[in-house]
């Protein structure tokens, strides 16, 4: 996997003060997209052990609330393979950071209907992760005025209590 840029301190890609982590390759093609450098999976930089040392790093800061997985598509399969092994270490080692991730996926209809059903990497990449922003920018329905989303059509979901549920849960934005 490459990944095109790692932001040490970002603010715009969830609650608080976070670590967000651009992985590169991606199929939509997103019209408007804001990251388009990254669709190609090749672009920027191979994440290695080291890129993986490093973000565990900077997450020990205390002023750090979390990790944000975006992109390009975090939820490509062979993005998933190998964040995979990164959100599990992340979350036994700072079980009290969130970690979110962004998908132009749809969330029931791709993440969970397809997905999940014929990938094993989904589901466990699954119990990691607390929210997910999914579906794709649609450039006609941008507001820059929402919170944590570029267009109006993309959701906040609160992922494990939409697994427990079996049904979409969103994420209470109201309160941060």
């Amino acid at each position: 996997m490459n990944y095109a840029d790692i932001k040490k301190i970002d603010v715009a890609n969830g609650p608080g003060v976070r670590v967000s982590l651009f992985v590169s390759g991606c199929n939509h093609h997103c019209k408007g997209c804001f990251n388009e450098c990254a669709w190609d999976f090749n672009y920027g930089n191979k994440f290695t052990e080291d890129t993986e040392k490093e973000i565990i790093e900077d997450l020990s800061k205390d002023y750090i609330t979390g990790l944000t997985l975006l992109g390009g598509e975090p939820l490509e399969y062979e993005n998933q393979k190998r964040l995979l092994p990164l959100v599990k270490k992340v979350k036994e080692k700072f079980p009290n950071k969130s970690i979110w991730c962004y998908t132009g996926f749809d969330f029931e209809n791709d993440v969970i209907g397809k997905m999940k059903k014929n990938w094993k990497e989904t589901d466990e990449l699954l119990s990691y992760i607390d929210v997910v922003v999914d579906g794709k920018f649609e450039e006609d329905k941008k507001n820059i005025k929402l919170k944590f989303r570029g267009s109006s059509n993309q959701r906040i979901i609160d992922v494990p209590q939409s697994l427990k549920e079996q049904k979409v849960a969103y994420y209470p934005i109201e309160d941060l």
